[in-house]
């Protein structure tokens, strides 16, 4: 009896382990057309800076950004309000690569956004640039699920496994 005791509180030690905390999406940011650029973000980042109305921006997000020294770039999504789009500026090398106006690419407010996956259109601001920014929700369906919900699916049948051996043993 101690035994099955003992089993059950280690199986749900295990599976109280293995659950994760829940995040959001992670999302592909693939921009194509006369500069090139991709990364990943989740689908309902923390801004380092929101100004309501305007937009928000992210610091040091790494990714593949030709021209940056280490390949990481401070991000802005701007608002409809003020042309929508984004610019991309690699603080460390004190360059822009981008400065592009199209929709806004997110919803909620500046401090809550949340990504909208999709492609978009945008040109470059005061330019002739034109882009495609493609946002892919990477944790869409049909997505290998996590190695915690195979924990939690393995623990949970050894539960009932432990209880119906339980129920025939008496």
């Amino acid at each position: 009896m101690n035994i099955l005791k003992c089993l059950r509180n280690l199986a749900l030690s295990a599976m109280l382990l293995s659950a994760g905390v829940a995040h959001a999406g992670l999302l592909q940011f693939q921009l194509t057309g006369d500069y090139t650029a991709s990364w990943t973000l989740d689908a309902n980042p923390m801004p380092d800076i929101a100004v309501d109305g305007e937009g928000f921006i992210l610091w040091d997000v790494e990714g593949n950004f030709p021209g940056s020294l280490f390949d990481e770039s401070d991000l802005t999504f701007f608002n409809t309000s003020i042309g929508g789009g984004l610019e991309i500026l690699d603080f460390y090398g004190d360059t822009l690569l981008l400065s592009a106006e199209g929709l806004q690419l997110y919803t909620g407010s500046e401090d809550n956004p949340l990504f909208t996956t999709g492609s978009f259109a945008l040109t470059e601001y005061l330019g002739t640039g034109n882009y495609v920014l493609t946002i892919v929700d990477l944790d869409a369906p049909g997505q290998v699920p996590e190695p915690a919900t195979g924990a939690l699916l393995i623990g949970g049948l050894g539960l009932l496994f432990a209880a119906r051996r339980r129920r025939q043993a008496n």
